[in-house]
């Protein structure tokens, strides 16, 4: 889910994420690791957009991963292969707060091979270049802070100063995502206006992604039970695992069962 949340924001708001990790505010179009020459190790955590000279990689991490840095020197590798004369700027941002040491390798040696790619580390950034910027509010939450659901508050205030309401149904939508990771679900509704989620493209990928999983664990369980009946049961599942997620980013229940056609007594038996 996250993975999704965060190519959507990168790719929508591209100018705001060119302007904090690069500097400048850059017009960047979505380069497909398909256009590279091999397969890529982990597609589902990368983003690469490019400009006319400059290539950025991109990858948001919840958790430490141990093979971060032979997978930036692989797709550095990888771009000059496709385009030799572009510069590329490579950065991991790092969500999730962790004493890890991982969080703090930004160089990987292979033999006589030294390669080095930025490291950001969310909880470590000031949170004002955050909140004045529409494309990085959901990140905000997880900026420093001593009291997260204050910080939460804040980014509230942000989103109703937005007057594009699909863009704000989008950022709602993330902030609550994000700020899943460290404020209680019964305060993100509280906080968040639950009511424009709806309308948000983020919102229906995650409906369409547990659908999707709830209908693959059918299908498996089809050949055991009889495909039919499987099917039903995975589309049941897939519901119920959509209404979890979104009872935890704040809506009421008589919307989630508005929205997934389940019954109340469906969504009694999640808790």
């Amino acid at each position: 889910m996250f993975d999704n949340v965060c190519k959507h924001l990168a790719e929508t708001f591209s100018e705001d994420y060119a302007a904090w990790l690069l500097g400048k505010s850059v017009a960047l179009t979505t380069l497909s690791p398909k256009e590279l020459s091999l397969e890529p190790i982990r597609a589902d955590s990368l983003i690469l957009e490019q400009s006319d000279d400059l290539v950025l990689h991109l990858e948001f991490q919840t958790e430490p991963d141990e093979t971060m840095g032979f997978r930036m020197l692989d797709y550095r590798v990888r771009v000059h292969r496709r385009f030799p004369n572009k510069t590329m700027r490579q950065v991991v941002v790092y969500l999730k707060k962790t004493g890890s040491p991982l969080v703090y390798q930004d160089t990987f040696q292979l033999g006589e091979t030294r390669h080095r790619y930025r490291v950001i580390r969310l909880w470590e950034e000031a949170p004002a270049p955050f909140l004045s910027s529409p494309g990085l509010l959901p990140l905000a939450v997880l900026t420093q802070s001593q009291n997260p659901t204050e910080r939460l508050r804040e980014v509230a205030l942000a989103l109703d100063t937005i007057e594009d309401r699909s863009a704000k149904a989008d950022l709602t939508t993330a902030s609550a995502v994000f700020g899943g990771l460290l404020v209680k679900p019964e305060l993100i509704k509280t906080i968040l206006r639950s009511d424009i989620m709806k309308e948000s493209a983020i919102y229906q990928e995650i409906l369409q992604e547990g659908e999707q999983r709830g209908l693959l664990k059918g299908k498996r369980e089809g050949r055991l039970e009889g495909k039919r009946e499987g099917k039903r049961e995975g589309k049941r599942e897939g519901k119920l695992e959509v209404a979890q997620r979104l009872l935890e980013r704040g809506l009421s229940v008589s919307e989630v069962v508005s929205i997934t056609g389940l019954s109340v007594e469906d969504l009694d038996s999640l808790s």
